[in-house]
């Protein structure tokens, strides 16, 4: 099937005190390239990232972004347990202390106890990263899978595209061949007009002549193998469109001898009917080549 190299896909997610949104977009490129951003905190993440789409995709340019947002804490205030013990040993031994001295003392009341340095404290967020990261991970799947999901959907109006164009290209090329058939009775007018001019006499022009000249200019203007080399280069873009590989620097590659033959039809062309064909192959075959640089 047909893949564009234009996609996006994006998802949100969250863990605990943290939420995440992904973003993963591609332009054609002529090879492959990703590029990553994200927090590096996070261990396993982006080789497991980068596996997951070089498995998926070929060529383009990849660009993945990952946003984390910590839920915000400040003003909730905590326990700091180590710290409660640590004040309520030392109160126990000042009363056990005051008691061996004969002396009494109030027993403290909670808001004694809090009102001790390091007792109450503000929350901080306490992440677990490995549990993030597999939270993120297992995301990394359904997100490659969507980015997929686009591409085949382009990569279908693509096929579509590209399957009309060649129909377009194999009908004019079918039109050039005619007309290149039509023309030979107006090529052996003009040789023997020319020759008429040269001789300044129709009377000596030999009709063997005319046809020795014709034979030449005949040979220097046939199109027979750039039609033929067309009509296979149609019928070998049709075979990569129904592959499931990817395809597009072969289709590429196949624009251009596209372009090269349709140049060679028009220099060769001493036709207006087929110079006014082959300029409208150029045009069908670079509309096509536009299209083949977001095929994968």
């Amino acid at each position: 099937m047909t893949q564009s190299m234009t996609a996006f896909a994006s998802r949100a997610g969250a863990h605990e005190t943290v939420a995440w949104a992904w973003e993963m977009r591609s332009v054609n490129a002529r090879g492959y390239d990703l590029r990553l951003r994200m927090p590096e905190s996070i261990t396993g993440l982006e080789p497991a990232l980068r596996k997951a789409v070089g498995d998926a995709v070929t060529r383009g340019n990849v660009t993945v972004n990952l946003r984390l947002t910590r839920e915000e804490t400040a003003g909730q205030l905590t326990i700091d347990e180590p710290r409660l013990d640590a004040v309520l040993g030392a109160l126990d031994a000042i009363q056990e202390r005051a008691f061996a001295k004969g002396v009494t003392l109030g027993q403290p009341t909670a808001a004694d106890v809090l009102n001790q340095r390091g007792v109450l404290v503000a929350a901080q967020a306490q992440d677990d990263d490995a549990t993030l990261a597999t939270a993120l991970i297992a995301d990394i799947a359904p997100l490659v899978a969507d980015f997929c999901a686009m591409r085949r959907s382009e990569g279908a109006f693509l096929h579509d595209v590209l399957t009309a164009q060649l129909d377009q290209i194999a009908a004019l090329t079918a039109a050039a061949e005619k007309a290149a058939a039509a023309r030979l009775p107006q090529m052996r007018e003009t040789m023997k007009a020319a020759l008429m001019r040269i001789t300044e006499d129709a009377g000596l022009i030999e009709e063997g002549r005319v046809a020795q000249e014709l034979a030449v200019v005949a040979m220097k203007a046939d199109i027979t193998e750039e039609i033929d080399r067309l009509k296979a280069h149609v019928q070998a873009a049709r075979d990569l469109l129904a592959q499931d590989a990817p395809a597009g620097r072969k289709f590429d590659f196949l624009a251009q001898e596209f372009n090269r033959e349709a140049n060679t039809l028009c220099a060769k062309a001493q036709s207006t009917a087929l110079t006014a064909i082959g300029l409208d192959l150029k045009a069908a075959i670079d509309q096509m080549r536009e299209q083949i640089q977001n095929v994968e």
